[in-house]
């Protein structure tokens, strides 16, 4: 081979072996970047088409506390007040979509995140919460505790 034959050859050698860098850096990133992007949008999840749903038994609430149940894909808070009158809400603070909890030493829904407090009729009573806690209908059939989204 000569001078001028070897010459020639390299840049065609050169220019596969960019080619093939190159393509294996754009896979590596995309190897990588995949589960960061899936992680950053999750897919959408269904809103359960349910009209209502069954979250216990009367005796799973006992009187003066609240309890968190699923109602489709979120939260819901259920609480029996001391009077005995069941009453839910969606559990999603409507500040930063924290998860509120009932607590019966203040006898109000409270949000840990930035101690935003509800009344038991889901009105905000404290806090940074801009608007109440949505309302859910609550029935009982026989033992069943059933909610249902109001309209």
């Amino acid at each position: 081979m000569t001078a001028n034959a070897t010459a020639t050859a390299d840049p065609s050698r050169r220019s596969l072996l960019g080619w093939l860098l190159s393509g294996a850096t754009t896979l590596l990133l995309g190897v990588l970047a995949y589960p960061v992007l899936r992680y950053v949008a999750p897919p959408e999840q269904a809103e359960s088409s349910a009209d209502a749903v069954v979250v216990g038994q009367r005796k799973d609430f006992p009187i003066d506390t609240g309890k968190i149940v699923r109602f489709g894909t979120r939260p819901a808070i259920v609480v029996q007040t001391k009077g005995g009158e069941l009453r839910a809400f969606s559990a999603v603070c409507t500040h930063l979509g924290c998860t509120v909890q009932y607590r019966s030493d203040l006898e109000a829904i409270w949000c840990a995140c930035h101690n935003g407090r509800f009344d038991l009729t889901g009105r905000n009573i404290g806090g940074p919460p801009p608007r109440p806690l949505d309302a859910l209908a609550v029935t009982v059939r026989g033992e069943d505790v059933v909610l249902a989204r109001k309209v």
